[in-house]
């Protein structure tokens, strides 16, 4: 691996104002930061250097909220990993929802991955049956996995058609409980009163609803508030931790905002389509998602929340389906979108030109604060010395029109097709190696590393023992 000293950029940390520095990167890692122009020691006598001029210089960027094997189950982690490194992400952590035992599982998505992957990864598991409380802390301490995601909608037959036993609140409670008892893992609890939406659904079907309005209305933002305060308070009766995935509602935010002022331990996540896109679009099935778009005041509560500190990260929610499965009437229409390598351009365009949030704080949402949620710090998320050395070059000043056809995801679409998007990144760096360059992935699949994950502690790769 090359030694380099990385020249001229900007260089944008969470918790400090954008500044001038060089970079000198030593066997993956960074070495030091560096006055600008400065030489490097005698111990780096002849280091190359490599060019970031004109260019802001972002910690390899996270996103924590992916979905492999929506579509190709194995070939994804070619596509979709070059996909996130084509949107400027280094590192990704994605869901598996399974209704066995997990170490089949892991072993074998493992082997898949670590050969295909452009960057870094690890994964979360699903909880779905009682295996998987009573094996909660095996996976803590034998795949390296310190999150698990829990659908509090799949109560009796709605997770069927995944081939997932009913569960109850009694089963969110004996798994927050066991969750406190080994270690305190992050508990995702996917918000969603299904039995509230049941009902809705049926009569907004029989009266004959079509549009994304309606699928709002089948899902009311009180189906996403409500389950949140159980959430909160069982966790917090407990000694768990929380974090609530696409968070699309005033209604939830307010809840959650409530609740934080007695118990700490919440985190919460929104994705980029709630940010852009309403209950109003005319998209149809194409932009139907659970939780569904909403009202425009509630996409502008979720701006609001992001520079008040409510939000804590942005994520995802990658689905690489094909727009075959989208581009049906409403009811049929899968759900989810393929949305790694858009989000940092529209977090830019959006966010930093349109409102002027301040690239320290982008560098938080999909940097150190995912970094630090999912115990992928201090490696990841950072640009002080002895982190891995991703980096993320943006040219913020330059504007492209979005095409879906121009990304490496197996999906055939994008939610912002034809946008015209101003900052883009021009190249990402994992662990000193160059995966992207000018939107062209650089080498060959497998340089991506599994992140072992440790509660609380530095991360490492590796496999089981």
């Amino acid at each position: 691996m090359s030694d380099f000293v990385l020249r001229g950029g900007t260089l944008v940390f969470p918790d400090k104002a954008p500044e001038k520095k060089d970079v000198l990167v030593k066997g993956g890692k960074i070495e030091k930061l560096l006055a600008p122009g400065a030489s490097v020691s005698n111990s780096s006598p002849g280091v190359a250097e490599q060019s970031a001029a004109g260019l802001h210089v972002f910690p390899g960027l996270i996103d924590c909220h992916v979905h492999f094997g929506m579509g190709e189950k194995i070939t994804e982690y070619s596509t979709e990993t070059a996909n996130a490194a084509q949107g400027g992400f280094t590192t990704v952590l994605g869901y598996f929802l399974n209704n066995e035992a997990y170490g089949d599982v892991f072993r074998r998505e493992l082997e898949h991955a670590v050969a295909r992957a452009h960057v870094d990864f690890g994964f979360h598991f699903s909880t779905a049956n009682e295996l998987h409380i009573k094996e909660l802390g095996e996976y803590v301490r034998d795949y390296g996995v310190t999150s698990f995601k829990y659908f509090m909608n799949f109560k009796g037959e709605e997770g069927r058609y995944l081939g997932l036993d009913g569960t109850d609140d009694g089963y969110l409670y004996d798994l927050l409980k066991e969750s406190a008892r080994v270690g305190r893992p992050i508990v995702v609890c996917h918000t969603e009163n299904i039995e509230i939406v049941n009902r809705e659904r049926r009569k907004i079907q029989a009266a004959g609803g079509s549009t994304l309005k309606d699928w709002s209305a089948c899902k009311p933002a009180i189906t996403e508030s409500e389950p949140a305060l159980r959430a909160m308070y069982l966790a917090e009766e407990l000694g768990a931790r929380v974090y609530f995935p696409h968070i699309s509602s005033r209604k939830a935010l307010d809840v959650i905002r409530f609740w934080r002022s007695r118990f700490k331990n919440v985190i919460v996540e929104t994705c980029p389509h709630y940010l852009t896109h309403t209950e109003d679009s005319e998209l149809g099935g194409m932009g139907k998602a659970n939780p569904p778009f909403r009202s425009k005041d509630d996409r502008e509560a979720l701006w609001e929340a992001i520079f008040d500190g409510t939000v804590d990260l942005v994520a995802s929610d990658h689905n690489a389906r094909k727009k075959v499965n989208k581009d049906k009437p409403l009811w049929l229409a899968s759900q989810g979108f393929p949305a790694t390598a858009s989000m940092l351009p529209v977090m830019l365009s959006e966010g930093y030109h349109k409102r002027k949030l301040p690239l320290q704080r982008i560098c938080q949402l999909l940097g150190s604060a995912p970094a630090r949620v999912f115990d992928l710090a201090p490696l990841k998320g950072s640009l002080n010395p002895g982190a891995d050395a991703d980096f993320t070059l943006v040219d913020l000043n330059k504007e492209r029109v979005l095409h879906a056809a121009d990304f490496a995801s197996y999906a055939d679409y994008n939610l912002h097709e034809g946008w015209n998007l101003k900052g883009w990144p021009v190249r990402s760096i994992s662990r000193g190696e160059t995966v992207m360059d000018n939107h062209k992935i650089v080498g060959k699949g497998g340089h991506g590393k599994y992140l072992w994950r440790r509660i609380g502690q530095a991360p490492s790769s590796g496999k089981t023992r």
